[in-house]
């Protein structure tokens, strides 16, 4: 039994710990070096050193329905997007909610993490923290949880490009960036197409003469706007569309994303087309890059090569002289100083994790290393999943393989990973956002089963498989189980469109479409799971056809009521 767990942080990640730990019974102590909780969302006019830093534009990349987390849905008045003051705003009632401030040290930073003498048998840490007045503390803890974030220390490769020593320019990592106040009439570099290189070439460029973006790879651009002006995510991300990507070829799955993305903005013809396949490396999450490229307000150029003493080279030989600043957008190390230095012993300094959350070297299984993930989906519900399982490894009633077992799957998933990535460092990171969580969510018992809630629930089950992979959805059965996930999930669309109910409008009549009919839904998604299903699970189903059709009646009326 882990009794008193250290959690490093008291970000998002961080929050989500406390309230796990106190939900299993443990007892928390968080540290937290700031004198806030938020973490990577809260804004700060200057950046901190060993802090993360963003922007204030940042908007989130993930809608509200698929960032929050599972018991604790957003306020329905919110933006489907919303700016990085209101994502802190919802961690701020998170944790009033939960009650989770006192468990909380500010002002308190972690020097080191260290096994005791007695480890292999107690699986204890002392850990040492230092107050912002200078005192140094000693504590001695059952289990460890750390939620420090990985966006804390920038990855500034100055040194790559000859020439920066004599520049006459400014160079800075997009870390430090704030506003574009500062560019305002200048000619601006940006290298990097990541997520805040997109994003800052974008804000400059509204104000600034001229904008390079200088990619390596390309990246394949989409917005955050589905059809019928929907969240992007919550039309993609579903179970199933993810079971018909596992099934179908990936050349296939990729030509047809591909060339849906090519009908928006031609990623040939505007500079962007990436040397990868969609499925097989990051997405740039963007709504307006295509637009400012078109105005020919962002200049799209090669990788950067080099400097002059006033301009910069670019990898295909051109020149652009008159540059007043280089933003780098280059990605973070992952760092963590006050662990021990035997677990950042992968062969690229990384840190080797079982399922990105476990070291496998450790005798007894009590630390863990929290949202240091990658992923086409929110990481917040990752994080959280990965809350709730290391707290019940911490209890003793989740078992992990054995170590030679964990160091097989971490070598096999980065051999995978390599295929598509070739930095180890962002290989070693990347996972699949649903079969993730549903593996995670298998080992803590909270997977649901959706054979079952087919005959049980078929309203919920047509919510639950082709509709948002919600994290509500992990709420519905097992340990944690929160008595509001069905109503969460089932009016998840109606907090979507609140935001926009601002003028009222009479409402259209409908009728019903025969195609849609709730027996043609029932039968027909009854049969398409049957076929989706092993030979062994097709008998239950069959077996089960009877109570479908007593339980249809629900059905009808919940959506003859809808209508």
């Amino acid at each position: 039994m882990a009794g008193r767990v250290a959690v490093v942080g008291a970000g998002s990640s961080g929050l989500v710990c406390i309230k796990t730990c106190l939900e299993e019974g443990l007892q928390p102590v968080c540290f937290e070096s700031s004198d806030d909780i938020g973490g990577l969302w809260r804004f700060k006019e200057s950046p901190e050193p060993e802090r993360s830093s963003i922007y204030r534009s940042l908007v989130t990349n993930t809608s509200k329905e698929m960032i929050c987390f599972s018991d604790f849905p957003m306020p329905a008045e919110y933006p489907n997007y919303t700016h990085n003051s209101q994502l802190l705003q919802y961690l701020r009632l998170y944790a009033e909610h939960f009650d989770l401030l006192p468990y909380i040290h500010f002002q308190t930073t972690v020097r080191s993490v260290t096994q005791r003498p007695d480890f292999a048998q107690s699986g204890q840490w002392d850990v040492v923290t230092v107050s912002n007045d200078g005192k140094e503390e000693r504590h001695v803890f059952g289990a460890v949880l750390v939620c420090s974030g990985h966006y804390t220390h920038p990855d500034l490769p100055l040194s790559d490009f000859p020439g920066y020593e004599t520049f006459s320019g400014r160079c800075f990592h997009s870390w430090e960036y704030k506003d574009a106040d500062a560019c305002k009439g200048k000619r601006v570099v940006v290298v990097g197409i990541g997520n805040s290189g997109g994003d800052i070439a974008v804000e400059i460029s509204r104000s600034a003469e001229k904008t390079f973006l200088s990619i390596r790879q390309g990246g394949w651009v989409i917005g955050r706007m589905s059809t019928y002006g929907l969240p992007m995510d919550m039309i993609a991300l579903t179970r199933f569309n993810s079971i018909i990507m596992q099934l179908l070829p990936h050349q296939l799955v990729n030509w047809a994303i591909e060339r849906a993305l090519n009908q928006k903005c031609d990623h040939r013809l505007y500079g962007l087309k990436p040397t990868y396949r969609f499925l097989d490396g990051r997405v740039v999450i963007n709504d307006d890059l295509p637009g400012r490229i078109f105005h020919g307000a962002v200049v799209v150029k090669a990788h950067l090569k080099g400097f002059t003493d006033s301009g910069v080279v670019f990898e295909d030989g051109t020149v652009e002289d008159d540059i007043d600043a280089v933003v780098f957008s280059t990605g973070y190390k992952a760092c963590f100083p006050f662990l021990p230095k035997a677990l950042t012993g992968g062969p690229h300094g990384e840190l080797t994790l079982y399922k990105r959350l476990f070291p496998p070297s450790l005798q007894c299984h009590t630390l863990a290393i929290i949202s240091l993930i990658q992923a086409k989906g929110p990481i917040m519900p990752m994080a959280e999943m990965q809350a709730r399982w290391a707290v019940r490894v911490f209890k003793g009633l989740c078992r992990l393989p054995s170590k030679e077992k964990m160091l097989s799957v971490v070598e096999s998933d980065m051999k995978k990973n390599l295929k598509s990535h070739a930095c180890p460092r962002v290989a070693a990171l990347q996972v699949n956002y649903i079969p993730y969580l549903d593996f995670v969510a298998k080992q803590v018992g909270v997977r649901p089963n959706l054979l079952t809630l087919l005959w049980r629930d078929p309203v919920l089950w047509v919510k639950v498989f082709f509709g948002p992979c919600t994290s509500y959805q992990y709420r519905l059965t097992g340990p944690g189980q929160w008595a509001g996930a069905r109503h969460a999930i089932l009016t998840q669309w109606e907090r979507v469109a609140r935001p926009f109910r601002t003028r009222p409008l009479p409402e259209p009549e409908t009728r019903p479409s025969a195609i849609f009919s709730p027996w043609l839904v029932t039968f027909g998604a009854a049969a398409a799971i049957a076929l989706l299903l092993c030979k062994k699970e097709i008998l239950p189903v069959l077996q089960g056809a009877a109570q479908i059709v007593d339980r249809t009646k629900v059905f009808l009326t919940d959506c003859c009521s809808s209508v």
